[in-house]
Parts: C-alpha cells; sequence; structure tokens
C-alpha cells in the first residue's frame, strides 16, 4: 500500500493476510503498516539520532510514551537488531554517522521495534559487503524465531542459506512454491530448473 497516490500504478492479483485482501478498500492502511514491517534494498535511516530511528514508530503507534519505556523498547529493538554493542555509547548521534551494514540493522530495528506479524525484506543485502551480507543473514536465522519474514533476493545462494520455503517469480508470475531444500534439489517445473541451474537469469 505505498503507491496509493500514484495513478499510474496498476495493481493484478491478490494479496491477503489473516484471509483479507491488503488492497481491499476498507483495509485501514496505518493498522497494516502496524503489522507489516518493511526493509529496503539501500539503508534509508530516518536523519535522526539512532535512538529516535527506533523509539518514533512505537510512540507514533501509542505504543509507549513514557521515556523509561522508549529506551527499554530501543534497546530490545537493537539487541535482537544485533547492534546495541556497536552503537548503546552513542545513542544520540545520527543514524546516518553508521556504516552500510550497520544502517541496515537500524532499520531491521526500526521495523520489529513495534512488534510485527510480517518483515518484508526487498534485497536487503544487495549494497551490502560480504560481512555485512553474513551478518544480516545470520540476524534474519535469528529473527525468524519470532518473525514471518518474506524476502525478496536474485541471489540463489542467498536463497538457499536463508529460506525455509522459496517461491519463484517470472515475469511477475509465480512459477513454483515448495519447500527450499526442495526446489533446489528437485524443482518441478522446467523453468524453475533452468533458473536454478544457471540457463538464464
Amino acid at each position: 500500500r505505498m503507491n496509493d497516490l500514484i495513478s499510474s500504478v496498476r495493481i493484478k492479483g491478490l494479496v491477503e493476510m489473516d484471509g483479507r485482501d491488503v488492497n481491499a478498500r476498507g483495509m485501514d492502511e496505518v493498522a497494516l503498516r502496524r503489522r507489516v514491517g518493511m526493509v529496503f534494498q539501500k539503508p534509508n535511516p530516518f536523519p535522526k539520532s539512532i535512538h529516535e530511528n527506533v523509539a518514533y514508530a512505537p510512540r507514533m503507534h501509542d505504543m509507549v510514551s513514557r521515556k523509561a519505556d522508549q529506551d527499554e523498547l530501543v534497546e530490545r529493538a537493537l539487541r535482537d537488531a544485533g547492534l546495541w554493542n556497536e552503537v548503546k555509547d552513542k545513542l544520540y548521534e545520527p543514524g546516518t554517522s553508521l556504516s552500510g551494514g550497520q544502517q541496515q540493522r537500524l532499520c531491521i530495528a526500526r521495523a520489529i521495534a513495534v512488534r510485527p506479524d510480517v518483515i518484508l525484506m526487498d534485497e536487503p543485502t544487495s549494497a551490502l559487503d560480504p560481512i555485512s551480507t553474513a551478518t544480516i543473514e545470520d540476524l534474519m536465522d535469528k529473527l525468524k524465531q519470532d518473525f514471518t519474514i518474506v524476502t525478496v533476493t536474485h541471489n540463489m545462494q542467498q536463497a538457499a542459506r536463508v529460506a525455509d520455503y522459496t517461491a519463484f517469480f517470472h515475469l511477475g508470475e509465480m512459477i513454483e512454491y515448495n519447500a527450499t531444500k526442495q526446489m533446489f534439489a528437485n524443482p518441478h517445473t522446467k523453468k524453475a530448473e533452468d533458473y536454478i541451474t544457471g540457463r538464464y537469469g
């Protein structure tokens, strides 16, 4: 629901959450955004302090009001994102002062601060170096114990490493969906097999 005000956007197909069409007219977008966290391809921290990056959304959703509660929530989110020990002494410095990998973990902390039901990650490591990528992948492995994570990636090795289930899309159509190990070992469609084996893509 990020393109609602763009008149040229066309939406086809159906995306449901708990049996409700997320694009339905009666859907409360604010409530939906509270339940679905978003992590983008390029780290995009707010031009605010590290603390405020994490505290902002919970405060806007009336999850916390007292300063002590905000501080506790910020620490928990930063710990869950594996960033607390690196930033605990500079919480009021700009989020943009962090390295690329740290900024992406800050964006993950920002997303999980409101305890969403689902986290959407759009190529979350494509702008990062291999060490930062490994850190984010380890983090995703821990977070999936508490959150449903949907990740878009064109990196076959990454999909094999981090995903429990894989859906293969081609030109907007879902070609195949299966347990990741099954899909990579024995894909059921020729198109998926050709992509996985590198014949195209």
